[in-house]
């Protein structure tokens, strides 16, 4: 396939529609449903326009429509409409892009390290180029505002532009042998194939934090995208291949989730899965990879606790809470699941934190304004429910919010609930929404023991002008993260990881390329 071909190869393969699909549970004005109905065909008329609304597989280079010719509706989660409808890949669309991927790495491991170098950052060059398009195509899929989808772009673009420079930094060691006539040599070599599987809350960010490093150490790669958001991935995989990645190096299924798990999981071809999502499937995909021990690396569910203690700047600790919870309408799992504030700064905190959170415009991601959009669908929207009726009749108090919002669909209130204590449900288990509850605390020590009563140890914030606390309190959180003072801490340049359930390895930083590399050591006698 010629790369010059863009625009017919967008069309190929696509099937737009433009019918609603609306739940009788779910129904929403029609003059707001014709308007959205209007803006989203004009997107997506652009979006093909400029070939990057894509609707099959890529496997060994080839745009592939599933083999038995079943598809999958992707849905616009603000007004329910479908999208288009892309291929429903299985197991042998997945064995061939392992073979693909499989016989691409020994060529793509054998370019210099400068070379991989220089082709990961066209990558990032298109990616920016095209940062308007892709912000729209994720706000379409996943229906995060579309300022807040094109800062996703950047910050995806980051971790490219960050491996591409790390590509040429994979040192090696020598180390003093034991003997005269020997001699001790460390290499560093890409562990192989990997097995990328992505959520859909960062349906960009999450596969550049994993194929750049993959690609930078020469390994190459078969994505698994969230069937909820499959086309932001096809997108990034189209500007790979104009970037100068070679036809098996990147490669993207969907479609029957278990299918193609298991057929990553099997394959002694596929040596290592990374992969982010919910902790219960992270350990099903860790039991899996035993049978032919590949290398995982998992970033799962969070927990994080948000503790405020009295000696913090109000401003600052609401600021940095709303951040930390509600990003991505509280779809993230680092976002602030629990809310600890200190008993002498609780009232006032709660006050100003509910008066900021009742600013918070919601609306459809294309609106202008909207900073809060809907969540991922009908069963997100119940699980919050569920949480918060469990929460009041065990005696908290909804002070804002606390229901569907009037545009109907899955748009939910901002939400703000006290006197919430630790047996709830929402303290025990991770909202996935925009909820903020609140518990009160009384001593330094208490805050610590609450904020690690969990088996989650991903993220965890604090709120203080104390420069000791800061860090006996930093030292004594079990989790991977602490952000000080900043409700915003994830970066290209920093390690992300867990630690307890919340996951195993890191990602992002020069300790991202670990987990893409194997460590040999070769001992050369008769040297003398």
């Amino acid at each position: 396939m010629s790369l010059g071909g863009v625009g017919r190869m967008a069309l190929r393969g696509y099937r737009p529609i433009f019918a609603l699909h609306l739940p009788h549970m779910q129904r929403i004005n029609p003059h707001f449903t014709r308007q959205m109905s209007t803006a989203m065909q004009s997107v997506a008329s652009r979006l093909r326009s400029s070939g990057l609304l894509l609707t099959q597989g890529l496997i060994g280079g080839k745009w592939t429509n599933a083999y038995d010719g079943k598809t999958l509706e992707v849905h616009n989660p603000a007004t329910g409409e479908i999208i288009a409808e892309v291929a429903c890949m299985g197991r042998k669309e997945t064995d061939d892009a392992i073979s693909s991927a499989y016989d691409a790495y020994y060529s793509w491991s054998k370019l210099t390290a400068a070379e991989r170098s220089k082709r990961l950052r066209k990558w990032y060059d298109l990616l920016m180029a095209h940062q308007e398009e892709l912000g729209q195509l994720i706000t379409l899929e996943q229906g995060k505002p579309l300022k807040e989808a094109m800062g996703e772009v950047s910050y995806a673009a980051s971790f490219v532009e960050f491996f591409a420079e790390e590509a040429k930094r994979v040192y090696g060691d020598i180390i003093p042998p034991t003997l005269p006539d020997r001699r001790i040599f460390v290499l560093k070599q890409p562990v192989g194939v990997v097995g990328a599987i992505t959520p859909w809350n960062f349906p960009l960010a999450m596969i550049t934090r994993k194929v750049g490093p993959a690609l930078a150490c020469g390994c190459t790669v078969v994505i698994k995208p969230s069937e909820l958001t499959p086309l932001t991935a096809l997108a990034a995989a189209e500007l790979a291949l104009q970037a100068g990645i070679p036809p098996g190096a990147v490669n993207v299924v969907m479609g029957n989730a278990p299918d193609i798990g298991d057929a990553l999981l099997a394959s002694p071809q596929v040596r290592k899965i990374t992969f982010t999502g919910s902790t219960a499937v992270g350990k099903k995909l860790m039991a899996g990879a035993a049978g032919t021990v590949k290398k995982v690396s998992l970033e799962l569910g969070g927990n994080a606790p948000c503790i405020v203690f009295d000696d913090a700047d109000l401003d600052v600790a609401v600021k940095g809470t709303l951040a930390a919870k509600f990003r991505n309408s509280g779809q993230t799992c680092v976002c602030a699941n629990r809310v600890l504030v200190q008993e002498g700064i609780y009232d006032k905190f709660a006050d100003a934190f509910s008066k900021a959170v009742q600013n918070l415009k919601v609306g459809d991601g294309f609106g202008e304004g909207a900073v809060q959009g809907p969540l991922i669908n009908e069963a997100a929207v119940n699980k919050v429910e569920t949480f918060l009726q469990d929460a009041v009749s065990k005696g908290a108090k909804v002070l804002l919010g606390g229901k569907r919002h009037s545009l109907g669909m899955t748009f939910y209130e901002p939400t703000v609930i006290s006197d919430v204590n630790c047996e709830m449900l929402l303290s025990r288990e991770e909202i996935f929404g925009p909820v903020a509850p609140l518990l009160r605390f009384k001593t330094e020590e208490e805050a610590i023991r609450m904020a690690n009563d969990t088996n989650a140890g991903l993220a965890a914030y604090i709120f203080t002008n104390n420069v000791q606390r800061t860090w006996r309190v930093s030292e004594a959180l079990e989790y991977g993260l602490v952000g000080v003072n900043e409700g915003l801490v994830s970066t290209e340049v920093a390690p992300f990881g867990g630690v307890k359930q919340s996951g195993l390895g890191r990602e992002g930083s020069k300790y991202g390329m670990d987990e893409y590399l194997e460590t040999k050591y070769i001992c050369m006698g008769d040297m003398n």
